[in-house]
């Protein structure tokens, strides 16, 4: 019978060494998340120093690659959404090699229900939460201006919105939640050490956003954290985060301009 290890904490890594796990790890952030986070740094940098305030200047999230050509526009897209995914690919074969699969952090579909409902539930009480917090943030002048989505008014829009939203939420929880904190217990970490790690990482890469950005996300990775080790699946995470993604781009899209309390650039 194969040996059976936690979910959590990843305490059965096989024959890899310590050395391998680390090295391996580091990499997959350096191709990823991690180097999105010194990205974001490096931008807010930028937006800290430049003349006039953070809520004068905009992050902009979904913009067209090639304006005024919306078919090369799709491909460039769907190009970027399925790229990004590789670092998941990446840690999938890493965990085959171990001889386990992407369940052993339950992102499958043998709880799909459990999943959806768990994941709607946080995504309610995040994005409400979050909203407010984003106002508040922007109005003391921690914040950029969020412009969610800047895609032409094609037919393809919403579908690539969607799917982006779907990309983010996949990559981020599958590598952040439950890769890392996977790994981060083989490699001996104690759980305040991998929560912390993970929750600033996930606030690293949203600072481009501003101070508010950092913390917000820092926080949402705190409650994701929790969750993760509570249920022992990342599947509600996705569909929390699918969720969340999904109401602030297509949200934006259908409500800029038209709601006095939605920032636009």
């Amino acid at each position: 019978m194969q040996a059976q290890d936690d979910p959590v904490t990843g305490s059965h890594p096989g024959e890899l060494s310590r050395r391998t796990l680390r090295s391996e790890t580091l990499l997959v952030l350096a191709l990823s998340l991690g180097a999105s986070g010194v990205s974001a740094l490096i931008s807010f940098v930028g937006s800290a120093t430049k003349p006039g305030g953070l809520k004068d200047q905009a992050a902009t999230l979904n913009a067209s690659a090639a304006p005024g050509r919306p078919w090369l526009d799709l491909a460039w897209q769907l190009f970027g959404i399925t790229t990004a995914l590789v670092p998941v690919a990446l840690v999938a074969h890493f965990l085959l090699r171990e001889h386990r699969s992407l369940r052993v952090i339950g992102f499958d579909r043998t709880r799909p229900w459990p999943d959806l409902g768990r994941g709607a539930a946080v995504a309610a009480v995040v994005g409400s939460t979050g909203i407010a917090f984003y106002l508040a943030a922007r109005g003391l002048g921690f914040n950029l201006t969020v412009v969610p989505e800047a895609l032409p008014d094609v037919w393809w829009k919403h579908p690539v919105l969607i799917l982006s939203a779907i990309q983010n939420s996949v990559l981020e929880e599958v590598i952040v939640v439950g890769y890392l904190l996977r790994r981060l217990g083989q490699l001996g970490w104690t759980p305040g050490a991998a929560l912390a790690a993970s929750s600033v990482l996930r606030g690293s890469y949203h600072l481009y956003q501003g101070i508010g950005g950092f913390v917000g996300n820092l926080v949402m990775g705190l409650v994701f954290v929790y969750l993760y080790r509570r249920w022992g699946r990342v599947g509600p995470l996705v569909v929390a985060h699918a969720l969340l993604d999904i109401g602030a781009f297509v949200g934006y899209a259908l409500l800029a301009g038209k709601v006095d309390w939605l920032p636009t650039a």
